[in-house]
């Protein structure tokens, strides 16, 4: 099988978890945008061919965009077909194929590449986990899904061993510094935290800090539990978008405040290298949106 040469001129991010319902999907959209609103050249591959959550929701965008005549941003977006033949061997090199079609036609000329992967091992998975430059991994905030990243004892809650995920993520990153001396940058995600907080809360920060110690990733901004994101999806919005009821189809409220804070909170701990260009490009835009109305603002969702 070829191998993709990892070093490319945009930065790769890759939202992975060998868990499905984890929110990897809903993540990946918030960057994206993030991205997209600071005027970066954001391309996004989706490569849950199965589910294809991201690119759903990326298509919901668009229609929403159009549906209210709104100039909502969007990334360059590729979703490669799954291979559905009985040869397995051929079945990875056709998925092969697509994939690496969809990052040459777009490497050169976006600064970001957003991937969003299955929750299921796969050859696609894992290459894309080895070609990340930053590796987000969002997890439900329960020793459920802590399943994925290691084993705990069931009495003291300590480490007892990792398991599947982490040790593929492991190696992926081993061989990725053999490559090009470069270490990805792992960043796991507490997901639908409770809003109260509870020993089980507490219990899984603190077993996810020993455990950051040991396999070398940092721990990001938890996100709470929020209809608003579930809300967000048919119409393609993220928390990062004008809270004006034109745009939701419904009244704002403040848990969309709530939830813009804790993304705005955990995308600033990612460290993206954002270009200087695109934040000039970004900001000229919001000027002149500016100039044409006013923004909705905690005031006026308070008010009504």
């Amino acid at each position: 099988m070829r191998e993709v040469t990892p070093r490319r001129s945009a930065h790769v991010i890759v939202v992975g978890n060998e868990k499905g319902g984890s929110g990897k999907s809903t993540l990946s959209m918030h960057v994206i945008v993030h991205l997209l609103k600071l005027g970066q050249r954001v391309a996004s591959i989706d490569l849950d061919a199965r589910q294809h959550s991201l690119t759903h929701y990326v298509e919901n965008r668009k229609r929403w965009s159009q549906r209210r005549g709104l100039k909502l941003q969007c990334p360059e977006h590729f979703s490669p077909a799954r291979a559905k033949g009985d040869n397995v061997r051929l079945n990875e090199e056709r998925e092969f194929a697509d994939f690496a079609d969809a990052v040459s036609r777009c490497e050169r000329n976006v600064d970001f590449i957003v991937i969003d992967t299955p929750g299921s091992d796969s050859y696609l998975m894992r290459l894309a986990h080895s070609m990340a430059d930053t590796l987000i991994t969002p997890i439900n905030d329960s020793f459920v899904d802590f399943d994925v990243l290691a084993e705990v004892d069931p009495e003291t809650l300590e480490v007892m061993g990792i398991s599947h995920f982490a040790r593929m993520v492991r190696e992926a990153r081993r061989k990725r510094r053999i490559v090009d001396e470069v270490l990805i940058d792992w960043v796991v995600v507490r997901n639908r935290i409770a809003t109260l907080d509870s020993r089980n809360n507490q219990r899984v920060a603190g077993t996810l800090s020993q455990l950051s110690g040991q396999l070398g990733f940092r721990v990001g901004e938890g996100i709470c539990e929020r209809v608003v994101f579930r809300e967000f999806f048919p119409r393609g919005l993220t928390a990062l978008d004008p809270i004006e009821e034109e745009l939701l189809g419904s009244r704002p409220s403040l848990s969309h405040l709530a939830a813009r804070r804790e993304i705005r909170r955990l995308i600033d701990q990612l460290r993206l290298p954002v270009d200087e260009r695109g934040l000039r490009r970004a900001e000229a835009r919001r000027l002149w949106i500016e100039s044409c109305r006013e923004p909705l603002e905690l005031g006026d969702v308070l008010a009504r």
